[in-house]
């Protein structure tokens, strides 16, 4: 009866791919992260929208704050999805509480510009946000490894295995072909025969 190999541990706490950012924290699941920057998301943009009409500060504050803690308090195994989730609150988000508390007007374009014009005064603070989490995911994927088969190793492993290949094929390619090295071993015989004394 065979038991599970536990998971790596690198410096004491929880095991690799289950912490957080901190060994001393234990990760949360995927959806609990995306849950907890889109519940901070959509409290900023009503916030803003009842307040100012517009997303402002409170936006700002609560959009960077509550994707931030989603990509350092998940699991490590599930950086993917609050890596690049972002963009997607933003566009899901802001439409949707603007809609439902916004003075939309009763023509279409009323609407589509109150919808559209918090869409691009948020476009900045997105970018930059999603930059930070792209960042911070690389970082934890870089220092948080897991072993020899996660993604860094892997992409270290094919890189040198590039390099290695290099002087092999180069090596390779001085080397005549084996029918050339044939032929003149066969030519070289023929000529050692042709000068021997003939025996009587």
């Amino acid at each position: 009866m065979t038991s599970r190999a536990p998971s790596p541990r690198s410096s004491g706490g929880w095991p690799v791919t289950e912490r957080s950012a901190l060994a001393t924290v234990l990760g949360i699941p995927p959806l609990a992260a995306v849950a907890l920057a889109a519940v901070l998301t959509a409290l900023g943009v009503f916030v803003d929208v009842l307040r100012i009409g517009t997303l402002g500060v409170v936006f700002g504050i609560t959009y960077v704050v509550g994707c931030v803690l989603a990509v350092g308090w998940v699991r490590r195994r599930n950086l993917f999805g609050p890596m690049v989730q972002p963009p997607l609150l933003v566009a899901v988000t802001v439409p949707t509480v603007v809609l439902l508390v916004g003075n939309t007007g009763p023509g279409l374009t009323e609407t589509v510009l109150m919808v559209g014009a918090p869409l691009v005064n948020g476009f900045p603070i997105m970018a930059v946000t999603t930059g930070l989490t792209l960042l911070i995911g690389l970082l934890r994927l870089i220092v948080q490894r897991t072993g020899p088969d996660d993604v860094v190793s892997r992409l270290g492993r094919l890189g040198v295995r590039g390099r290695e290949r290099d002087p092999i094929e180069e090596d390779d390619e001085d080397e005549p072909p084996v029918s050339a090295r044939r032929d003149s071993a066969a030519a070289r015989g023929a000529g050692r025969r042709s000068g021997s004394p003939r025996r009587w």
